[in-house]
């Protein structure tokens, strides 16, 4: 191995296991608590900066301007200008309810779903011990979809669909990027997450917002921010035709203040995802996912 193939792979593993030891929650308070201070100049030449090296296309934007936002937060949540993302159309199709890119997609081999090249983890660990659930969606189909900083961070509906419980997971909270999901076994089992499950014509559904290492917080349309304060126990919210969450297609359901990553899973026989699809592929919201079987 040569002297410069050694370095690397060092820092590979000094880089893992400072994911191990580093005060991942206490790293995140403080990102939160700065992201969310509004210091006039210095805020928005943060901000300048930020975009300047993710190269992120301010003119996408709704607000194209940097001193358009008061906050860190203001800006990573940014909204977009109408018609920029063009949802699918068609009844019988889902669209990507996120920018990104794929991570891992597929088929769920009875209840074990890829991670990255060599790591499983399970439906039963992924739905916080919920067996019932997980059976339900034993070899069917997956699609994960990382948010690295440079993308839009508001998660969207890949169709319509009906709210039906709402699950908040304490966990960890390892970086998500690529990297990581290549050496930190269980992550996305492992990680703080909101687990959300839809009645929809393609059958139920879950859409899982997981978070990260200085994700501030996960927040969804219908309830706000769910983690703040972090609970250190499993919460579950169960919704019915009183409250009558339902949202369409493209619409707007949550958001990451930093980060992440979305993983939606699907019944067995009851979609086909687009035959395009491919693991690093970029997507953005909006275009094909899949479609109904």
């Amino acid at each position: 191995m040569s002297a410069m193939n050694s370095f690397q792979s060092y820092w590979q593993r000094v880089k893992v296991a400072f994911q191990y030891v580093m005060p991942q929650l206490y790293m995140t308070r403080i990102a939160g608590y700065f992201a969310q201070k509004e210091w006039g100049i210095f805020t928005h030449l943060v901000i300048k900066l930020f975009a300047k090296k993710y190269k992120i296309d301010m003119q996408e934007a709704a607000q194209p301007k940097f001193d358009d936002y008061a906050s860190f937060n203001a800006f990573f949540t940014r909204e977009l200008k109408e018609n920029a993302r063009p949802i699918v159309e068609g009844d019988e199709k889902l669209c990507f309810p996120a920018d990104g890119r794929i991570s891992e997609c597929g088929n769920i081999e009875q209840n074990l779903l890829i991670q990255a090249k060599g790591h499983y983890f399970t439906l039963e660990d992924l739905l916080a011990g919920n067996e019932t659930l997980a059976k339900t969606f034993e070899n069917g189909v997956f699609v994960t979809t990382y948010l690295s900083p440079r993308d839009y961070h508001r998660v969207h509906m890949p169709c319509d669909a009906t709210l039906r419980q709402m699950t908040y997971v304490p966990g960890a909270l390892f970086s998500v990027n690529p990297f990581l999901a290549e050496q930190v076994p269980n992550l996305f089992a492992r990680n703080e997450r909101l687990i959300c499950v839809f009645d929809t014509k393609f059958g139920t559904m879950v859409q899982i917002l997981v978070g990260a290492t200085i994700t501030a917080s996960i927040k969804t349309v219908w309830a706000g921010v769910i983690n703040s304060p972090r609970h250190q126990s499993v919460f579950n919210w169960f919704y019915d035709s009183e409250q009558n969450v339902s949202l369409k297609k493209g619409q707007e359901m949550g958001a990451f203040q930093l980060g992440s990553t979305v993983i939606n899973l699907f019944v067995q026989d009851s979609v086909i995802l687009a035959p395009s699809l491919s693991v690093t592929q970029p997507v953005k919201m909006g275009e094909l996912l899949g479609s109904l079987k």
